[in-house]
């Protein structure tokens, strides 16, 4: 079953938002700055991108197949530089940015190896990659959905990629893995209504009998009081770029732990550097 996000963007838009651990180390590890350039990889309604802009003041860029996801985005933020563009094929300039970066998304990913070896393209030298995912461990034991839902999970273990399989992918693309880290945050659930309106695609894909079922089985456990809820966002990999230009010559140095590949490189073709001069002065570049 495929999932039509256009029609469901308000709901996205209404009931999902950033978390702010994972942002936080996104930002602390990546050092980014309000010098920087960032990209977000199928940013859906914009929130994650919206909220590293306000803590950074960097120059952003969001990414997202769905027309009606970056219509609600661009209504959230209006700064933001925003494109209708699968993964696959990203329509931005080579090596323009500092850090590009995708949460919850790469199992909505059809060719996983197109995502790598484009985001390795649009990376600046020295820039760096963060894919946000879900390991096997934590679908299985995430709350609320595998405990009230539990039909999700085999869904969802079909959909997600393991982070072996990511660390085959970066790798092939030309990434270095640098590193891998278990992001955690965790709250009180006291509404069930995100939940009801389906506003995480995995309810989707279930039967309406199991959905029902758990919703009521939720609402019956929130009217006794708030759900504590952990979520583990594992893993949070970091990537390193190598600049693959003809006469490059690479070298590795390591900084804070990270390691990042140098290289040197031939100025980017001309299109390409038209498009960079576009973006850099905030117009949006149609996507290819």
């Amino acid at each position: 079953m495929k999932i039509e996000y256009n029609s469901i963007a308000q709901e996205y838009a209404q009931y999902r938002s950033s978390d702010a651990a994972a942002i936080e180390r996104l930002v602390a590890r990546s050092g980014i700055s309000s010098a920087s350039n960032v990209l977000e990889i199928g940013c859906g309604t914009g929130d994650y991108i919206s909220e590293i802009q306000k803590r950074t003041g960097c120059k952003c860029g969001g990414a997202d197949p769905a027309s009606e996801m970056i219509a609600q985005a661009r209504q959230h933020n209006a700064t933001v530089a925003y494109y209708v563009a699968p993964a696959e094929r990203l329509g931005l300039p080579d090596a323009l940015f500092h850090l590009a970066f995708s949460v919850d998304v790469i199992h909505h990913v059809e060719d996983r190896e197109a995502y790598f070896q484009k985001a390795f393209r649009v990376l600046r030298p020295d820039g760096l990659l963060a894919t946000l995912t879900d390991s096997e461990d934590t679908i299985r034991r995430r709350m609320p959905l595998a405990f009230y839902f539990p039909e999700t999970i085999e869904h969802e273990l079909k959909r997600y990629p393991t982070v072996e399989q990511l660390r085959h992918y970066s790798e092939q693309a030309g990434f270095e893995v640098v590193g891998e880290e278990v992001v955690e945050t965790a709250y009180d659930l006291t509404d069930a209504e995100k939940y009801r309106r389906k506003g995480f695609s995995c309810l989707r894909l279930i039967p309406e009998e199991a959905f029902a079922s758990g919703i009521a089985r939720l609402t019956r456990d929130l009217e006794k009081g708030p759900i504590p809820i952990s979520i583990n966002l594992a893993s949070c990999t970091f990537l390193g770029r190598r600049y693959s230009g003809p006469h490059d010559r690479c070298s590795t140095r390591r900084l804070g732990g990270i390691a990042r590949m140098v290289a040197g490189g031939s100025h980017p073709p001309r299109r390409a550097r038209s498009a960079r001069r576009a973006y850099q002065s905030g117009l949006r570049h149609p996507a290819r």
